[in-house]
């Protein structure tokens, strides 16, 4: 099946509500300029109320890389999603990351990354050791001011060769950006993602989900898998 998650969680009872609704994931937002911002001493207590087959992913933009294990290991996280800083570059995952580290890492690329600003495209790239704990890569759209969470949605058809990519790496990929009950489906036939992401696509306003929408959105996912299987 198909792995959702959920994210931008800043309350218990939203989290519950993607838990019920059959979400694999819930995700927090460690960015402070974010309408969703959390902190670590509030998602730490919403994670102690999840049951333990749920994924806690953490949400940081170009953190340092003591920042990321920290604040993994303080809260309890399963993974942590992390965006390049605002010159497009992503920390340093080396080995010594990857020992202290206790999750599983998301390496998310938002489109001004894979794209480049015009002026040719940023290349990448991930060793073999990282590849080895890479849950997955998220594709995703967004700017320097606004690095995820958009609710806009990236150029697909573009956007393919990318997807493409990723998965001949044997790459787990995962799709964002403007993603919404309505067009997931479609999201889901054009990528054949591993996984989907959402937070402001089912919200009631920022920082406070919509239960209505976070089950539609689920729904629709569980449903085209169905289709697929």
């Amino acid at each position: 099946m198909t792995w959702v998650k959920i994210c931008g969680i800043t309350n218990l009872e939203d989290a519950l509500v993607a838990v019920d609704a059959g979400a694999d994931a819930v995700g927090f937002v460690f960015y402070e300029k974010s309408p969703r911002y959390v902190t670590i001493e509030k998602a730490r207590e919403i994670v102690s109320k999840l049951p333990e087959g749920v994924e806690k992913v953490g949400v940081f933009v170009g953190p340092k890389e003591e920042t990321v294990i920290e604040t993994s290991n303080d809260v309890g996280l399963t993974a942590a999603q992390i965006y390049p800083d605002d010159e497009g570059r992503l920390p340093s995952l080396n080995d010594e990351f990857f020992t202290k580290v206790q999750c599983d890492v998301i390496l998310a690329l938002p489109e001004r990354v894979f794209w480049g600003s015009g002026e040719g495209d940023h290349g990448f790239f991930i060793s073999h050791a990282t590849r080895d704990r890479l849950l997955a890569m998220l594709l995703d759209s967004g700017s320097i001011e606004r690095p995820g969470g958009t609710g806009e949605q990236f150029d697909w058809q573009r956007a393919r060769g990318m997807a493409e990519g990723i998965k001949r790496m044997g790459v787990k990929l995962i799709v964002a950006g403007g993603l919404v009950p309505e067009n997931v489906t479609i999201a889901t036939d054009a990528f054949r993602p591993w996984g989907v992401d959402v937070s402001s696509g089912v919200e009631a306003r920022p920082g406070k989900k919509d239960p209505e929408k976070v089950r539609a959105f689920v729904r629709a996912v569980r449903e085209c898998d169905r289709r697929a299987s």
